[in-house]
């Protein structure tokens, strides 16, 4: 299986940015990270559905109808780590060829982002800056690979 994230905006260098690869460094699963970034200066709807596209172009590129994609969005259900880490298992066990995270803007997602979707996942209530977002999820699916081979990384 692999795991690709898709996020809207270029991540600098930084603290983040060095968390986020070396959560993914460890993590046992091939991760990748494609950026995509609407330059033009728009807000709002037209903005959404911008990034959208950028989105949905990048989205073709990993294999039209082989992905699994779960979209960060504030609306989606917020999980525990525990069955985060089973839904991961359960998309390896069945086979699922890739599993695709979306993170938006700051906007948020256009309607046909969530539409597509076939998980709308949340981190919980607070608002997160969308960079720290992409380290914040690389922690959890590496922690997510820490649970299903009963590595002590995570403590119940």
């Amino acid at each position: 299986m692999k795991i690709s994230i898709i996020a809207v905006g270029r991540m600098k260098k930084g603290l983040e940015r060095q968390q986020m690869e070396d959560y993914l460094k460890r993590c046992p699963w091939p991760v990748t990270i494609t950026e995509v970034e609407e330059k033009r200066r728009v807000t709002g709807a037209e903005r959404k559905m911008r990034e959208a596209t950028l989105i949905q172009k990048a989205l073709s590129g990993i294999g039209p109808g082989t992905a699994y994609v779960i979209a960060l969005d504030e609306r989606g259900k917020s999980i525990d780590s525990i069955r985060f880490a089973h839904m991961i298992g359960g998309h390896r066990d069945q086979g699922t060829a890739n599993l695709v995270f979306i993170i938006g803007g700051a906007e948020g997602h256009d309607p046909a982002i969530r539409d597509r979707a076939d998980f709308l996942l949340s981190l919980g209530d607070m608002t997160w800056p969308h960079m720290l977002v992409r380290t914040m999820l690389s922690e959890q699916i590496y922690r997510a690979s820490c649970i299903l081979s009963g590595h002590p990384y995570h403590k119940d």
